[in-house]
């Protein structure tokens, strides 16, 4: 059991996740919001809430579907909904045409983007390639830089 992270993320783009080191149940702070990550009981957790992957998924998804709408209302087209359906899988490198790796197992993330509405062919195109200019997108397929340091209690 995991106990309550007394502060709060209050910086915005601040996160706070805490976890005890006698499992793999997280708390997350995000600003006021409070979210749990863990691991399937199958893998040692408890199965408390989503795995840190689920979370990358959810993240993208999201971001995608919020990218799409404000799209198709700044365009005032008859966008109704987006439901994006995410899945990630490890690859081998060379069964990845797109690839620039060749010797090692690779991150797959398949997105499924289903629009309704009343959409011409081009506008369901159009949005399509909206989609991969979604902000979490290209920070996933962009060089990343992530810094670590220790800090004290």
């Amino acid at each position: 059991m995991i106990t309550t992270i007394r502060s709060t993320a209050k910086e915005p783009g601040t996160v706070i996740v805490h976890g005890s080191a006698a499992g793999f149940a997280q708390e997350i702070a995000a600003g006021r919001h409070a979210l749990t990550a863990d691991e399937p009981t199958a893998v040692g957790g408890t199965d408390t809430g989503p795995t840190p992957y689920d979370l990358l998924l959810a993240a993208i998804g999201s971001c995608t579907s919020m990218t799409l709408a404000l799209y198709a209302r700044r365009k005032r087209w008859p966008l109704e909904a987006v439901t994006i359906t995410l899945r990630h899988s490890k690859i081998h490198a060379a069964d990845c045409e797109a690839c620039e790796t060749t010797d090692a197992r690779i991150d797959q993330i398949e997105r499924d983007i289903e629009l309704t509405g009343v959409l011409s062919e081009d506008q369901r195109g159009r949005l399509l390639e909206i989609a991969n200019k979604c902000p979490v997108h290209r920070t996933l397929t962009s060089e990343i830089h992530i810094q670590t340091r220790l800090t004290t209690a």
